[in-house]
């Protein structure tokens, strides 16, 4: 038997991509650190993959540790071999596949590292074989910290290796970009969400980014071949990737009051065998009355609270398509939510076909508002979506895109 161990594993996909390379049962196994030691000298476990905060303790208990391994100190693979225990990292192959994939050089670079638990040791040896001038931890208490990470403005890449940002804690980032004006890099070992508030800072200001799932997902071809002598090719592993990357992502739906998105969004959803959530209906169902009533008797300013949780809800987990308010992206702070597991598609239709009923700021001029709100559905979106005709024939060719187009 095959376990992922780590003290919180609700936000991992690791059964899942083991399950797709189908070679082995793999389970996850949440532990607290005064189960560890009994789990560890159990009889429970044929080989282990080993994540957040248990990578350097179970070195103690492996009678051989890889030379890599031992060069970065900690252990994300174990495997109990012929009465022994072995340990091996094969985070390195993950975090230097992903910074080559999405053309992240750390050669002739100052590197930061965020974070100096197992996963930053393993940052800071990639970044030195990568060739960085040099490689800076910062941490929270340490010599280079947060309160003095001004002098370190001039870095060119920044590695985030803690986990400030992880669900179900979406939406926060261990820092702001502003002020490095010489980042050629930033790189998040988060995967979950797919595109961290640190990420999609960096892709806003067209920095050269990424986060960590297809890192995932190598590692775990590489600890494959050590639980059972099988090692994926490339073209199997990145079958993988796509296959999980489409799996938990969520195809999000903007665009105008009465666009036809929540028709759409039942469509998609029978197509692609996912869960529907319609944001102004889980609104109706928390408050237990009408979007109208809410304005008419609590007013706009509260319902777009109500409302920008409710999307922060919505879109912290994958695998959905999620129908949105018109209103929804003219708030920045939503349009990172709506972004982060999603591809998000414009829908448009003809004014003059705008269902007006039930949506309290439809009674106006439609034309003014869409003049008004066009360019923040463009700006969020990635694929605009005529819905002029039937709607099933939108429909499909936003589940055809999807399947065909979304990537990290």
């Amino acid at each position: 038997m095959v376990f992922l161990i780590g003290r919180k594993l609700t936000h991992s996909y690791s059964v899942m991509i083991h399950e797709m390379f189908g070679k082995y049962e793999y389970k996850n196994a949440e532990l607290e650190p005064d189960q560890l030691d009994s789990f560890m000298r159990s009889g429970e476990w044929d080989a282990l993959n080993v994540t957040i905060p248990y990578k350097i303790e179970v070195m103690k208990y492996c009678d051989e540790i890889s030379q890599q391994a031992q060069d970065i100190g900690s252990v994300n693979t174990v495997v109990r071999r012929d009465g022994k225990i072995y340990g091996y990292n094969t985070d390195y192959f993950g975090l230097a596949a992903c910074l080559k994939r999405h053309g992240i050089d750390c050669k002739g670079k100052k590197v930061l590292v965020l974070g100096s638990g197992g996963t930053s040791k393993v940052a800071r040896c990639v970044a030195s074989d990568m060739g960085a001038s040099s490689v800076t931890v910062i941490s929270r208490s340490g010599e280079d910290n947060y309160e003095n990470i001004s002098r370190h403005r001039d870095a060119g890449v920044i590695i985030n290796t803690t986990p400030v940002g992880m669900f179900p804690d979406n939406g926060q980032k261990p820092l702001s970009l502003s002020g490095f004006d010489n980042l050629s890099g930033v790189a998040d070992v988060i995967f979950n969400p797919l595109r961290s508030s640190l990420v999609l800072e960096a892709g806003e200001l067209g920095i050269p980014c990424c986060g960590g799932l297809y890192m995932l997902v190598i590692q775990a071809a590489y600890a494959c071949s050590h639980f059972c002598s099988y090692f994926p090719g490339k073209e199997e592993t990145e079958k993988v990737y796509r296959r999980l990357l489409a799996r938990v992502g969520n195809i999000v739906l903007v665009g105008m009051p009465g666009a036809g998105k929540s028709t759409l969004g039942r469509l998609v959803a029978e197509y692609t065998g996912r869960p529907f959530f319609d944001t102004d209906e889980e609104i109706v169902l928390s408050e237990k009355r009408s979007i109208p009533d809410i304005f008419a008797s609590s007013g706009e300013r509260f319902f777009r609270a109500i409302e920008k949780e409710t999307v922060k809800r919505l879109c912290a987990m994958g695998g959905r398509v999620i129908s949105t308010g018109g209103g929804v992206p003219l708030s920045h702070e939503n349009c990172d939510f709506l972004r982060q597991n999603g591809r998000v598609y414009y829908i448009r239709r003809p004014t003059e076909l705008l269902e007006r009923d039930g949506r309290p700021l439809s009674s106006g001029n439609l034309e003014e508002m869409l003049r008004m709100r066009d360019s923040y559905y463009r700006n969020v979106s990635d694929v605009v979506v005529e819905n002029d005709k039937e709607p099933e024939e939108a429909a499909k060719k936003i589940a055809e895109d999807y399947y065909e187009n979304f990537c990290d």
